[in-house]
């Protein structure tokens, strides 16, 4: 049997398992040492999932590709959550098929496991019913070696043990970890060194990606994690649109509904630092985000009318949470709105009503553009309604001839 540790301990535990270790024992046939592993991770449109493992067995000595077969281990996967769920069962305990096996560049045995959008089993994250927050999982991942491997020298090997690394997601770990001095955490992709003063995109995440404060759950990490809203701008289609931009995410104690008014200074701030520290052009400053992050897109640019270049503000609310409330941006606030704004939903959205949020700020908004789908689909997968910020992730949205992407990129103030 494998051995795994939870994730706190396997990141400690991990981190020093491959370096420089050597086992005298690999040149003889039989048993050897423990292999670290890391878990690979890919956000797909619908939530980030394991997709492979990487074991770190190159050091042992050059496997022969030919006696690799995804028979070889077996992995078993166990996720809780990091928070009281208060009796709900967000996590899973089952066996992940492994779909390939293969050598990676360095000589490191790669299992692709199954994985596929909306399929549970593989994700990273659990959406806990009582607090509306989604949560990173505790992962504890275990391999089992169901047969030799043999060197390309003919001897075989079975490994004695393995111990579980880190959780690795090339896109959520190009954005680095900062904290605001008003203490709002936030991450920031930088782009590839250049000439001239740079666009900045502020992406604002739904609901669901706030922190849990009354748990003690502030990670810095769900917003990259639960969709590719913000690493949508990272990718290389979109930096080569905009120029290189840096993409800042700020992650809210709460939800950005809870308190606009008061997020929206903090919000700013954190725009103020990057301006400072970074080769940004004040004048193109842009602002999108979904569902609780639409809502605060448009309160961006009715606290700060003069700070924006371009909005997109997808699924967000505008209207009264309940009957009885004030609207949550008033008709004179959405009519005052001088920055360029360009509305996205789907008119399936069961969540956040397109009529008379989206619509309707359009309707308010001089000048507005808006985009409106009658379902989220993407490669063949139907979304829920609600998830139509998948659209603006993938550069979808168009006017004109123009796709969303080019349309902020021209955008100045």
């Amino acid at each position: 049997m494998g051995t795994a540790f939870s994730r706190r301990t396997a990141l400690a535990a991990g981190a020093g398992l491959t370096a420089g270790l050597a086992w005298p024992g690999v040149a003889h046939a039989g048993r050897t040492g423990d292999v670290g592993f890391t878990l690979d991770a890919e956000t797909l449109d619908g939530g980030e999932q394991i997709t492979s493992l990487t074991l770190r067995t190159a050091r042992f000595g050059p496997i022969e590709p030919a006696s690799l077969t995804t028979g070889t281990f077996g992995v078993h996967a166990r996720a809780t959550s990091p928070i009281d769920t208060g009796g709900q069962d967000v996590g899973y305990d089952l066996d992940r098929p492994v779909t390939a096996a293969r050598l990676d560049h360095r000589g490191d045995v790669v299992l692709e496991l199954g994985h596929a959008e909306g399929a549970t089993g593989g994700n990273t994250l659990g959406y806990v019913n009582s607090r509306s927050r989604n949560v990173r999982l505790d992962l504890v991942y275990t391999v089992t070696q169901n047969a030799p491997l043999r060197l390309r020298n003919g001897r075989p090997v079975t490994f004695t043990s393995f111990t579980q690394g880190r959780l690795g997601n090339p896109e959520a770990d190009a954005f680095g970890y900062h904290t605001s001095g008003s203490g709002m955490k936030y991450r920031l992709y930088s782009p590839a060194s250049g000439r001239g003063r740079r666009p900045l995109i502020v992406w604002l995440h739904g609901g669901g990606e706030g922190a849990s404060l009354p748990d003690g759950y502030y990670d810095n990490e769900t917003t990259l994690r639960a969709n590719r809203g913000a690493l949508g701008f990272a990718t290389r289609e979109a930096q080569s649109i905009f120029g290189g931009a840096y993409v800042v995410v700020p992650q809210s104690t709460s939800a950005w509904m809870d308190d606009g008014p008061r997020f929206a200074p903090l919000i700013r701030e954190i725009i103020g630092e990057v301006l400072r520290t970074r080769p940004v052009d004040p004048g193109r400053v842009l602002v999108a985000g979904c569902s609780n992050g639409g809502y605060m897109s448009l309160k961006m640019t009715t606290v700060y009318p003069r700070t924006f270049a371009a909005s997109v503000p997808i699924c967000g609310v505008v209207a009264a949470r309940k009957a009885g409330d004030p609207p949550l941006i008033p008709d004179a606030e959405l009519a005052a709105i001088g920055t360029p704004t360009w509305l996205v939903a789907s008119r399936d959205d069961d969540t956040v009503d397109p009529q008379a949020n989206t619509v309707h700020a359009h309707e308010l908004i001089p000048r507005s553009l808006v985009t409106l789908y009658d379902q989220v689909v993407w490669d063949g997968h139907r979304f829920p309604g609600h998830w139509s910020w998948i659209y603006v992730a993938r550069n979808d949205p168009a006017a004109g001839g123009t796709h969303v992407w080019q349309w902020m990129a021209r955008q100045h103030r």
